[in-house]
């Protein structure tokens, strides 16, 4: 696993270590139901950005967050604090809770501009985790961060694509954003009984409104 690094944003630039505890399921033979869906070519990032109707909402104050709805897929979920490691790399969220995710707390917070970075597991031992069905989203649809500030920030989606851990376009995905900003990030693309998840599949969207 690569070392991570800090880009101007303060948001971390890598989380291929997101692998790591994801796929003992699928060596265990817990395949009912099929593997985690995989974005399509179609889920893309599009050439110049979204429509001009979808431009972002004003940023809002820096407030912690404190759950994650995706209501396309049935995720309605904590967050806990993520930080790094001692090598640089992104802690991830306890294994054994299924139904936790995480958000780098040293980075933006969801709504404010720039990048936010939200993590999860897709499965642990026992099964499917937090965010398995990740890679079933498409463009359009949304993503709701609930803050401390009592206000829940808006995302719409405007990509959803994977990448092999050994090509992970850093800047691409943690780039400083003029706007507020979102990734959503969890284990995928090609799968080895040996290795694990030999990917992220990375959920790219921008604030849209806010209530």
């Amino acid at each position: 696993m690569p070392a991570l690094r800090r880009p101007l944003n303060a948001a971390i630039a890598a989380v291929s270590v997101l692998a790591l505890g994801c796929g003992v399921w699928l060596l265990q033979g817990g395949t009912a139901g099929g593997p985690p869906p995989q974005p399509s070519a179609a889920q893309a990032a599009d050439r110049g950005g979204p429509p001009a109707q979808e431009a972002a909402a004003p940023a809002l104050p820096p407030s912690p967050p404190t759950r994650i709805s995706i209501p396309a897929i049935k995720v309605d979920a904590p967050l806990t604090g993520l930080g790094l490691t001692k090598d640089g790399s992104l802690e991830v969220p306890p294994a054994e809770r299924r139904d936790l995710a995480g958000w780098y707390e040293s980075g933006t917070t969801p709504g404010d501009r720039g990048t936010a970075i939200v993590a999860g597991h897709v499965d642990n031992a026992e099964g499917p985790s937090v965010f398995y069905a990740l890679g079933a989203l498409k463009k359009g649809q949304s993503v709701e961060i609930r803050r401390t500030d009592g206000r829940t920030a808006v995302f719409t989606i405007d990509a959803v694509e994977v990448y092999d851990s050994r090509a992970f376009p850093d800047d691409k995905v943690y780039g400083a954003a003029k706007r507020p900003e979102l990734r959503v990030i969890t284990c995928g693309g090609g799968y080895s009984k040996k290795t694990g998840y030999l990917g992220n599949v990375v959920v790219f969207a921008h604030l849209t409104g806010v209530r």
